[in-house]
């Protein structure tokens, strides 16, 4: 990899610990609890919060209360509150509780997509075409997630070539970004650059967005390698919530505080208050019961705690 060179003075960063985050919980989070961390989120400067899932409580349950989240958000100007809908019937529910965009799903591996959701990843695609239509008539932007971008849990490695005609497909249909997942966490910087390279032949560098899972300590390093290829973009979730189903005891996404404590020291504006952010991830960890991901957040309390 070449030296650190010119990098985007600013980054978006969509927040997407209290959907992706907290979604694999075993025991259901109170609404207050959920609701309480999205305040928290935004009072930190997180811009735009994923806050819920509009999907059956059957399959998700801990999104059963996908309602009353997101009607009881903090309602501000500068914050755009967003929701999965992958679904007509999950895409007219977030509208009517006041979703101001949306988001579908794609995996760029067919393994993955018949163990998932069996069907195909083109059959897949196609189900959105409702949401797609819906979304352009009311004016919601809908934002596309693509999983299993550096590789997948039952195929192993997935070709950028496949990665590039899901990524394609989904801004042909109208997605205004695309999220591209390390779902397992397996990517290293050179595979996320040739991954990249393959997708900004088919999608502009402006609409991509990285979401990368830590599961073997990459996260970080992937991260750096995106800034490199031009993306401005990146997905985390607050303390690092959210496990990888795929390996048993792996950390799962990037923790929100790790990802904001890089971006500042490379000079690159968040618009995000650290020290209010690592506190909104220690509240939402006693809530659940369990420490932190977050190193800086581990860092910082130990630093409060020695004066």
């Amino acid at each position: 990899m070449s030296a650190i060179g010119a990098l985007p003075a600013r980054v978006k960063l969509v927040e997407v610990g209290a959907r992706d985050g907290l979604q694999n919980e075993a025991v259901a989070v109170p609404t207050a609890t959920k609701l309480a961390l999205i305040a928290a989120l935004a009072d930190a400067g997180l811009r735009h919060i994923e806050a819920t899932a509009f999907v059956s409580p059957k399959w998700v349950p801990q999104m059963a209360d996908h309602d009353a989240v997101m009607r009881g958000v903090p309602r501000r100007p500068e914050v755009r509150y967003s929701a999965l809908t992958p679904n007509l019937k999950g895409f007219e529910a977030a509208l009517a509780a006041g979703a101001q965009e949306v988001a579908v799903f794609g995996a760029a591996s067919e393994a993955f997509s018949q163990k998932n959701i069996n069907c195909s990843i083109a059959e897949s695609l196609r189900r959105f075409e409702d949401v797609m239509q819906a979304a352009r008539t009311a004016g919601v932007p809908v934002r596309g997630y693509v999983s299993c971008v550096l590789g997948c849990p039952y195929q192993g490695a997935v070709e950028p070539a496949a990665v590039a005609e899901v990524a394609g497909t989904l801004y042909d249909m109208g997605c205004h970004e695309i999220s591209l997942g390390d779902t397992i966490g397996v990517g290293t910087p050179l595979a996320t650059q040739r991954m990249l390279g393959a997708v900004m032949r088919r999608v502009p560098v402006e609409r991509l967005a990285g979401h990368f899972h830590d599961t073997y300590g990459q996260a970080l390093a992937n991260v750096l390698a995106a800034l490199q290829s031009g993306v401005a973009v990146f997905d985390s979730s607050v303390a690092g919530l959210g496990g990888c189903p795929y390996a048993a005891g792996a950390s799962g996404n990037v923790a929100s505080e790790d990802l904001v404590y890089l971006l500042h020291g490379l000079g690159i504006e968040t618009g995000v208050d650290l020290d209010a952010l690592a506190q909104a991830g220690d509240d939402i960890c006693a809530a659940l019961g369990r420490p932190t991901r977050s190193r800086v957040a581990q860092a910082l309390a130990g630093k409060r705690r020695n004066g």
